[in-house]
């Protein structure tokens, strides 16, 4: 393995100041201009009633492969020399990157090996092999692939193209940036969406650098948040474990040359749970009508926990939209549930002919629809004469459901929650 022949700010400390600056991404933004999408930037008009501000989403889920990540991959191959894109390039990732990497090498002519988890999602293995890259499959997390690609190069001399932790990579995201200024130009805090810390600081170079005053504030999820403890440290620090449904921003630590870009440039972090990360997806799906993968929602999902926290206009970046569908249909669930939008409960009616019928006209009276039912008399909690019927229902939210536990123990019957206490209005907002 041949290291890059520049200097590499890979030992370069905070003091040092950001590796990268506003200039090299504007070179970067001419090195891309024909080979990425311009993608747009659309206004989101229930974000902007919630925040009380203009909010405006950054649609990098839009982008060729899917995600940013063509920007960074594209920018660090092509200034390969000849005798380094001869030999191919390498890469570890779970998905994005590895898309990016892909297609950057095929519109370079070079090739591309891409070692990926050994049950990543088939999906993104298949448009990975799509694109023209040799895919192997090794480890159980990316971390093993990580190590099988390092190892890779050392015995082939292709040259490794990390998903963040390189000027290049770092540059070429960063027009993400000049994109949102051009589009947004009198934004006061932008959202970004951080794991390794690459488009993070990449945007902050490019929005630091031309308007100072703005906010740059990136988000991880709380299970995998490795930049709030790294920065409070002074270095980078690993995590002991992550789990988290954003996998497209579960670092365990943060790169040695995107710490001294982050730390130098963005103003703060925030943190998400995992129920807002679904909720954040479903509401771009039903709000905005974008498809956006978990990671890719975080910026939105900071909003909806915090509203009034970022002054506005807000530019929210929605960094990737690459999910796999049976993923999809999960977290939409979670979603739901976090939203109060399903109620589970058990009912008890009278043990006799027509009651079920009765019970289940009177939910859909209510405008709830049954996503599933069972009937149950045999116990000994049951009194004779009475049956439980178990309901799992959905619902319009947190208020519909206290509605239709209210109509319920109003028209007598015991309502009953998952643990089979008594359950009363109150206590909905926890019915997911």
């Amino acid at each position: 393995m041949v290291d890059d022949p520049r200097p590499s700010a890979s030992s370069a400390r905070v003091e040092d100041g950001p590796p990268v600056r506003l200039a090299d991404v504007e070179v970067a933004r001419d090195l891309l201009r024909g080979v990425v999408r311009r993608t747009p930037t659309l206004p989101a008009r229930a974000l902007s009633e919630l925040v009380g501000a203009p909010v405006w989403l950054k649609c990098e889920n839009q982008q060729r492969t899917g995600s940013f990540k063509i920007r960074g991959a594209y920018t660090r191959i092509s200034r390969l020399a000849a005798e380094e894109r001869a030999r191919g390039v390498v890469a570890a990732s779970a998905g994005n990157h590895a898309q990016g990497v892909a297609l950057a090498a095929r519109l370079l002519g070079t090739t591309a090996t891409v070692f990926m988890p050994e049950r990543a999602a088939l999906p993104k293995v298949s448009a990975t092999r799509g694109y023209g890259a040799q895919v192997r499959l090794a480890g159980e997390t990316i971390d093993g692939s990580l190590a099988e690609a390092v190892r890779f190069a050392d015995e082939t001399g292709a040259v490794l193209v990390h998903p963040f932790d390189h000027v290049d990579v770092i540059a070429g995201q960063g027009t993400v940036g000049l994109e949102i200024l051009d589009d947004v130009p009198d934004a006061a805090t932008v959202l970004v969406p951080a794991g390794g810390g690459g488009l993070l600081g990449g945007i902050a170079a490019a929005v630091r650098g031309r308007r100072p005053d703005v906010r740059v504030v990136g988000v991880q999820a709380e299970a995998a948040a490795a930049w709030p403890a790294s920065l409070v440290a002074g270095r980078p620090v690993a995590l002991d474990r992550m789990r988290t449904i954003a996998d497209g921003i579960a670092v365990g630590v943060p790169g040695n040359v995107t710490y001294p870009q982050v730390a130098g440039l963005v103003d703060e972090f925030v943190t998400v749970g995992e129920d807002t990360l679904a909720r954040a997806l479903l509401h771009c799906l039903e709000r905005a009508k974008l498809l956006v993968e978990p990671a890719g929602a975080a910026a939105v999902a900071a909003l909806l926990e915090q509203p009034a926290r970022f002054p506005g206009p807000v530019v929210a970046v929605l960094s990737g939209g690459n999910i796999d569908p049976l993923v999809l249909l999960h977290v939409i669930e979670h979603g739901m549930a976090a939203a109060a939008r399903y109620l589970s409960m058990r009912v008890r009616v009278v043990d006799r002919p027509g009651a079920l019928a009765e019970l289940l006209t009177q939910i859909g009276d209510l405008g709830a629809n049954v996503v599933d039912v069972e009937h149950t008399r045999i116990s000994a909690a049951i009194p004779l004469g009475d049956v439980d019927v178990q309901l799992s229902l959905e619902t319009r939210g947190a208020t519909h459901s206290a509605a239709i536990v209210d109509a319920l123990r109003n028209s007598g019957h015991a309502v009953f929650d998952e643990a089979g206490a008594p359950w009363g209005s109150g206590d909905v907002a926890a019915a997911g």
